[in-house]
């Protein structure tokens, strides 16, 4: 990548960000069909399935990272990933929905408020887990990155508990919110599968093909990604906080926007959470691939990325449980605070890289 002109590299960047986008969304649709068949949509098999095909460019990303010990841009894209696939609600808000009515108000549930506590429960770990010591590893392990998938997996299966109904009213659902149950359009999509006469041998296929592309395309898009914006005076953790992790979230934004246009406004954020609270997780990964102590060695912008990120999601913790009806610029009044607060806290990250 060093010996590549700067337009030739931004043009693989780019090449590279459309294979992620299409890809993203043929790994949608063969989720819900194997989800489907394989009834995997009810378990947490189905949870981790999704959660793996949407983020499989951050772990192309983190894997090609931390074997070449760039561990900054690897912590980079994981925080920072968080952070802007939280901003894909506010584009998801915006896009249009139907009635014309906020998002976090048609979405409302409880179950939605605990997978955003998951998310923020995690990033709080990931903050101590920094204040650790370099030399507390043993077996390319690391009691914050074990700690972090601990949760993780106690918090999915309380979510999935959840999911089957709360002693609440309705179950813990809000009332006006969407008529149909959280997950309608995953039985839809492969109902649609079904009539158009796709097997299951050719949903593994464009599954394996696609997930393929998209390794491939998260290792180039890093590459060539790290190698001009470094050229263009850009630090590895800016860009791995703001444009590697835009283009590494194209899947998130192209799942949710075909759950908000069939009304499966819950599973869209749902889908976002979910992907959130297992970006943390890659840092187990990241551990074992480099060998090395990655949270205790996070910057000041580190810590600040994940801040950041926990911030966002209490806004929309907050947008869930208040359920504000006017919108502005299409989005109601949590997509814009979460916007603004996410454009100041990149000028401020900015600030901090100098």
């Amino acid at each position: 990548m060093t010996s590549l002109p700067s337009p030739a590299l931004v043009a693989i960047f780019v090449a590279c960000a459309g294979v992620i986008w299409f890809a993203g969304i043929k790994l949608s649709q063969t989720t819900d069909v194997l989800s489907q068949r394989w009834h995997l949509g009810a378990a947490l098999g189905g949870v981790i399935l999704l959660a793996i095909a949407t983020n499989l460019p951050e772990i192309a990303i983190t894997a090609s990272a931390a074997l070449s010990h760039h561990v900054d841009v690897a912590v980079g894209n994981i925080l920072g990933g968080i952070a802007i696939q939280t901003i894909v609600l506010a584009a998801l808000d915006a896009a249009g929905t139907r009635p014309r009515k906020p998002l976090t108000y048609l979405a409302a549930s409880l179950t939605l408020v605990l997978e955003a506590g998951l998310v923020v429960a995690l990033l709080v770990i990931v903050v101590m887990s920094t204040q650790l010591p370099n030399s507390l590893i043993a077996w390319r392990l690391t009691p914050g990155a074990v700690l972090i998938v601990v949760v993780w997996a106690i918090g999915l299966y309380l979510i999935r508990r959840a999911g089957k109904g709360l002693p609440w009213q309705q179950a813990g659902h809000a009332p006006d919110s969407q008529d149909k149950p959280p997950g309608h359009s995953t039985a839809t999509n492969e109902k649609t599968a079904t009539q158009r006469g796709v097997s299951t041998g050719r949903a593994v296929t464009v599954f394996a093909v696609a997930a393929v592309a998209t390794l491939v395309a998260g290792v180039l898009i890093e590459r060539s990604g790290e190698e001009v914006f470094g050229r263009w005076g850009m630090s590895g953790v800016l860009f791995g906080a703001t444009v590697l992790a835009a283009a590494t979230s194209l899947p998130e934004l192209s799942t949710g926007l075909a759950s908000t246009r069939m009304g499966d406004y819950k599973l869209a954020m749902s889908d976002i959470f979910g992907g959130n609270a297992f970006l943390p997780v890659l840092f187990l990964l990241a551990t074992l691939l480099s060998g090395d102590a990655v949270l205790p060695t996070a910057h000041r912008t580190d810590i600040y990325l994940t801040a950041l990120a926990a911030l966002l999601t209490v806004v929309y913790m907050a947008g869930l449980i208040f359920r504000p009806q006017r919108q502005w610029l299409r989005m109601g009044l949590d997509s814009i605070a979460v916007s603004v607060l996410y454009i100041v806290g990149i000028v401020g990250l900015a600030f901090i890289s100098r």
